[in-house]
């Protein structure tokens, strides 16, 4: 009979320096060391391990209702369809923030491709596993402009996309969101998981939005082009149920969105955030929590149009061409955009709202830099941006954001009282 393996464990502090650890482990015999034995949990995880009723909620997704599975394996969810966001695999040449270059970009490209079909391998393009089988087949590529779409590529920042499932390594189930050109209406949720954020959408999103993200859909359309709603009939009941009220899938879709927005819901199920898909209690106040996630929901989908905050700007007499810095100094609350313009008087409470490791301001500055492109053809030919050419863009963008990100702070701190 085979015995079951037995989990033992001891960690060293944190805060421990280095060298302390080193010389501990060149001292410490193995025998002395103080394991503690841990019982690892009905999903086997035995490191971060819980005790609270996360189980018992009311999960959000399931892959047993994705897959149309639910009555043989008694699952169920709220949102029956959910996906991973686009997956290019060749980013700088189907992302950009200028239409006509990445019109540009495409279409060599897709020459340099249709050379190949009767050719060698041509490595001045980027080759991935399904273009490769494509060529196999001898089957050509070509261009269609229809579907450049906008897309949320970073938090709060937009770019353009050639949305074609040739030229997108992946596309998931974003079809069945938002149609096969990317341009139906819908809304999402997306989710990262580990460093736990949510975000909405109602444009195609990036899988690198901020990790690898999930989006939970209000709407999923069929070949046809007709749209349903998402959210399951059998959470639409349990939701009446329990508050004994009439509401709509939408109404549970914004609820959904304020939950997860909750601090002291993240802190409670912060290791079970890690590693599952979320789980939603049962809050008081129902209509509360809808009104919550509405406005949140407004402030983050509509940020380009959102009042912008009134930040000082201070311009130098520097008559060169000023070098971009992009670098936010969070203590002064100043951001330096290039070496002639800052910008002064971000309140504390603006960086607090963040998505992953930064915060909503320091997504943008990440994203606008200027940065050498990774693909040589790339950055030979097409390497056109420069931060000047989107300098004033970017300032009121910041401004905008700055006010999204304290109001959403305001909403946030409503929620602990």
């Amino acid at each position: 009979m085979t015995k079951k393996a037995e989990f033992y464990y001891f960690s060293l502090a944190d805060d421990m320096p280095r060298k302390d650890k080193l010389h501990w482990f060149d001292t410490t015999k193995f025998k002395d060391i103080p394991f503690e034995r841990i019982h690892p949990d009905e999903k086997g995880n035995w490191l971060n391990l819980t005790d609270n009723d996360f189980d018992s909620l009311m999960p959000v997704c399931d892959k047993e209702v994705k897959a149309g599975k639910s009555k043989e394996n008694n699952a169920e969810a709220i949102f029956k369809l959910y996906s991973l966001g686009v997956v290019t695999n060749r980013d700088e040449w189907v992302y950009d923030n200028d239409k006509k270059n990445l019109e540009n970009k495409v279409k060599h490209l897709i020459k340099i491709y249709n050379a190949q079909v009767e050719s060698e391998l041509d490595c001045s393009i980027k080759w991935t596993r399904a273009i490769k089988k494509d060529l196999e087949k001898g089957i050509k590529y070509k261009f269609d402009e229809s579907l450049i779409i906008k897309t949320l590529y970073r938090p709060f920042v937009k770019k353009m996309l050639y949305f074609n499932k040739q030229l997108n390594e992946m596309q998931y189930q974003i079809p069945s969101i938002f149609g096969a050109k990317g341009g139906y209406t819908n809304k999402i949720i997306s989710l990262n998981l580990g460093d736990f954020y949510c975000l909405p959408s109602n444009n195609v999103f990036d899988l690198h939005l901020t990790g690898d993200s999930q989006c939970l859909p209000l709407y999923v359309y069929d070949e046809t082009g007709k749209s349903q709603e998402n959210i399951t009939n059998w959470a639409w009941t349990e939701f009446k149920t329990h508050y004994g009220i009439e509401l709509t899938k939408t109404d549970i879709f914004h609820y959904v969105y304020a939950v997860l927005h909750h601090p002291v819901y993240r802190e409670k199920y912060e290791q079970n955030l890690k590693r599952e898909f979320p789980r939603v209690p049962f809050y008081d106040d129902f209509s509360q929590w809808v009104e919550w996630g509405k406005t949140l929901m407004a402030l983050h989908l509509n940020y380009e149009t959102v009042e912008p905050y009134l930040l000082k700007r201070v311009d130098s007499t520097a008559s060169k061409i000023p070098k971009a810095k992009l670098k936010a100094d969070k203590i002064n609350g100043v951001i330096e955009l290039d070496e002639n313009t800052s910008l002064s008087g971000i309140p504390a409470e603006a960086w607090e709202y963040k998505l992953g490791n930064r915060s909503a301001l320091e997504w943008i500055l990440d994203q606008y830099k200027e940065k050498k492109p990774k693909d040589a053809t790339i950055a030979a030919n097409f390497n056109v941006y420069r931060f000047a050419d989107y300098k004033e863009t970017v300032i009121d963008l910041l401004m905008r954001v700055c006010n999204v990100s304290i109001l959403t702070v305001e909403i946030i701190k409503k929620m602990e009282l």
